[in-house]
């Protein structure tokens, strides 16, 4: 069964421009190194060689995994987003009840979450727990390191 990858337009955009960088820029960078690599010599203890058929590999891998992830998109359509119930793509506002600060997430799929950036997956724990909540509603997310209450205090798009 394929599954489908969620993403906003500008995610799959960035997903496209990196997908377009591997195939014509790193590529060629990767099969040059392996070209000066041949050149110096006996290829059975060539570490440069073999360096650089491994980072083939790696960006032959990348470059698959994103078009399997373009061909199988689902767009977040953010000017459908329901301000009702949390859903992907909707922005909200906790506060955290256990520390008293308040917290900003945008709910993503997996391919896009950036946490640093407070974008969390549908599929994390506190993405899970939101997930078809409504403002006002208090919500226990369980992680690793035990547990944490949130008051859900607005949702946008």
């Amino acid at each position: 069964m394929v599954k489908e990858v969620f993403l906003t337009e500008k995610g799959l955009q960035e997903k496209k421009d990196e997908l377009e960088y591997l195939r014509t820029v790193t590529r060629n960078e990767v099969a040059d190194k392996i070209r000066v690599a041949r050149g110096f010599g006996d290829l059975s203890e060539n570490a440069e060689y073999d360096q650089a058929k491994l980072e083939q590999a790696q960006v032959e891998e990348r470059i698959a995994k994103l078009e399997d992830m373009i061909r199988n998109v689902k767009i977040i359509d953010e000017d459908n987003v329901d301000t009702t119930r949390i859903g992907l793509g909707s922005r909200v506002s906790l506060k955290d009840l256990d520390e008293d600060e308040i917290v900003e997430y945008i709910i993503v799929g997996t391919a896009e979450t950036d946490p640093m950036n407070g974008k969390i997956s549908n599929e994390s724990p506190v993405g899970k727990a939101l997930i078809g909540k409504k403002k006002g509603n208090k919500v226990e997310v369980h992680i690793a390191g035990g547990v944490i209450h949130y008051q859900i205090m607005k949702i946008a798009k």
